[in-house]
């Protein structure tokens, strides 16, 4: 497996990144033990997940993905072969969020318990929090650091501007910068991340581990109608606003290079990503051994200039 290099981190990651999402909810521990199983056996490392999975299912209360891989990390012995990514900041309830250091403190250690491990590896702030300094927040990163809780950090849901503004803060005052950033980007949600983020990235060295690489299984070609939409519970009503002409022809080009190497369309989704020059490792989530196989197949797809072209021309954004 080639790795990549997560920002200036000196993380090296695997170009496919395991969506934690949905284990302990969609994927019952059993399964989430077999992904996982397969996914490090097939070469791969980076496993993303949050505290705040899957408080909105009724009746969880966040920190379940996190649980189970605490489990599995605990009776396979594989802490060695994963990259653990994690996020704080989120709502967890009763007004636990954010990114102050009382709650980075509190809840780093919250999720190193349910992870069953004595450090992260890539520790992200889930989304910015306006309320908090940067100084303070990345302060709270260097001592989690400095104690080994903590190897690198990262942002997720961050502006063009805020990134850049806490990178220069890192830089000025000789604090942990942001190595990765974790933004919604996938061939039928392109404008959001190319417009600036993609930029400030490519300049400034940092990683991207982009999430909702499938578009929320629309980019497989399973939702081509509503009457798809009922195909699944979890999915089902996220992909009902790409049924547009768009989206609908976006699905057609990834038939075409899909017939033409004979694989899925959610293989060519991903390879697209994967060949994309600021990002690192899209992050993926499957519920089935066969839908993760389709999905580690795109990491050995090299898709050619006609391929590509073709896939940009029914994406571009408007």
């Amino acid at each position: 497996m080639n790795l990549r290099p997560l920002g200036r981190s000196g993380l090296q990651v695997a170009p496919l990144a395991f969506g934690g999402n949905v284990f302990g909810w969609s994927a019952d521990e059993a399964t989430s033990f077999s992904l996982l199983d397969a996914f490090v056996d097939a070469g791969f490392n980076l496993v993303d997940t949050a505290d705040v999975y899957s408080r909105w299912v009724p009746g969880h209360s966040g920190g379940e993905s996190e649980t189970v891989i605490g489990k599995w990390l605990r009776k396979g012995g594989k802490r060695h072969s994963v990259v653990i990514a994690t996020k704080v900041g989120m709502d967890m309830g009763n007004g636990n969020q954010g990114l102050s250091r009382q709650h980075i403190a509190k809840s780093i250690d919250a999720s190193l318990k349910r992870l069953q491990t004595d450090h992260v590896d890539l520790y992200q702030s889930h989304t910015d929090d306006a309320e908090t300094s940067f100084e303070e927040t990345l302060e709270a990163y260097a001592k989690l650091i400095e104690a080994g809780k903590v190897r690198a950090i990262g942002a997720s849901n961050h502006s063009a501007d805020r990134l850049s503004a806490a990178l220069d803060v890192s830089e000025r005052d000789g604090l942990p910068r942001y190595e990765s950033l974790q933004p919604h980007y996938n061939l039928v949600e392109r404008a959001r991340f190319e417009t600036d983020l993609e930029a400030v990235c490519l300049q400034r060295g940092v990683g991207v581990i982009n999430y909702y690489g499938l578009a929320s299984g629309f980019l497989s070609g399973k939702y081509r109608s509503e009457a798809d939409l009922d195909k699944s519970k979890a999915r089902g009503g996220s992909a009902k606003k790409y049924l547009t002409p768009k989206g609908l022809g976006i699905v057609k080009a990834l038939d075409e290079v899909g017939r033409r190497y004979e694989v899925s369309s959610a293989t060519v989704a991903i390879a697209w990503l994967i060949a994309r020059p600021a990002i690192t490792a899209p992050i993926a989530s499957a519920t089935s051994v066969a839908q993760l196989k389709e999905l580690l197949a795109a990491a050995t797809l090299n898709l050619d200039t006609e391929a590509i072209a073709t896939l940009d021309a029914a994406s571009a954004p408007d």
